[in-house]
């Protein structure tokens, strides 16, 4: 189970199964491309109906009946994805979404059906968003010696601000140390030398794990100590005494700034197509809490909803449990059953 914590982002590098609702949670940063139903995963759950929910990180899929079965596939897991013919046990013979991951050196083979006839949205989505992700590493990936630097200048990523410009910084690397520049943007900390624009490194401060100054045999120097995830690199810069705090402070800033509101850099143009839901739509699933019994009110109600959404308008019945109007359980509901909490 990953680390509920805030500031690592485990959504888009770990494959989970059967999480509690509080990991389903939008992480901050996170974002709804699209919410399609009803999706079967009929390699694992043949025969359930179930809901896709597709962000910048990840994929969701939770059962509709039962909201405690679900997954959570992470965008950097997934190794292909393809269209199998397969048999599903609620639509018999027909084209599938086919996915393969990789996680903790396992391999993960999940097959989606959509119900809807002859819709195809799964499908579109998933392969567009994945495509978006792969293509905008350079957000969250560390990079050593990329072609980021063109005639001096920094190739700039779409959402990037350039913050911190500056020049005489050393990278205490090697045993005399590398005269180069540093940049610093809202996304990302890049140190270039000055003599070979191939000899740079690209940290988002996504990978950053603390910056700090320490004493080096070059005197005090800025420390920068990347994640073990990312390689676990410790790495020393050093400037004019005058400017090595100042310098510090602002790096600090800026991280605890990205820290606070990461991008991310997974964008989608949808064109003409259906508009995308919001995260107010899909509240009942990421806004829902602790688990509390198999199915929470919030998700029971959802379930009634999307169940309901094409019937008549149903009458309101007295509770004397609540001792409120509410709308008619299903059978095999129970007030009590709905607001226990499970340990």
């Amino acid at each position: 189970m990953p680390k509920k914590q805030t500031t690592i982002v485990w959504q888009d590098r770990e494959v989970l199964f059967d999480l509690p609702f509080s990991y389903l949670r939008l992480r901050c940063g996170e974002k709804i491309f699209d919410r399609i139903e009803p999706i079967e995963d009929t390699k694992g759950n043949s025969g359930t109906k179930g809901r896709m929910v597709v962000t910048n990180l990840r994929i969701i899929w939770h059962s509709l009946s039962s909201p405690r079965i679900n997954l959570s596939i992470g965008l950097n897991c997934i190794i292909s994805t393809s269209t199998r013919t397969v048999n599903s046990g609620l639509r018999g013979t027909t084209q599938a979404l086919h996915l393969l991951a990789n996680y903790n050196n396992n391999k993960y083979e999940f097959i989606f059906t959509n119900l809807s006839p002859n819709c195809v949205r799964h499908y579109t989505s998933v392969v567009g968003v994945h495509k978006a992700y792969a293509g905008s590493r350079l957000y969250r990936d560390l990079k050593l010696r990329s072609a980021i630097i063109h005639n001096k200048q920094l190739k700039m990523l779409p959402l990037e601000k350039i913050c911190i410009h500056e020049h005489g910084v050393w990278n205490l690397s090697s045993e005399s140390g590398n005269l180069g520049s540093l940049r610093a943007s809202n996304v990302r900390v890049v140190w270039c030398a000055d003599l070979n624009d191939a000899f740079n490194i690209s940290m988002p401060y996504l990978t950053i794990e603390s910056i700090s100054i320490r004493n080096s045999k070059f005197g005090e120097a800025l420390v920068v100590v990347v994640h073990a995830w990312s390689g676990g690199y410790v790495l020393g810069f050093r400037t004019e005494p005058s400017r090595l705090r100042p310098l510090f402070a602002e790096l600090q800033t800026l991280h605890q700034a990205y820290t606070d509101k990461p991008v991310f850099g997974v964008e989608m143009n949808w064109g003409n197509e259906a508009p995308k839901p919001t995260n107010d739509e899909i509240e009942d699933l990421v806004e829902i809490g602790e688990p509390r019994g198999e199915m929470g009110p919030q998700l029971y109600l959802a379930s009634q909803l999307a169940q309901n959404k094409e019937e008549d308008v149903i009458q309101p019945v007295y509770s004397p449990y609540l001792g409120l109007a509410i709308e008619p359980l299903k059978e095999g509901f129970t007030l009590k059953s709905l607001f226990e909490v499970q340990t």
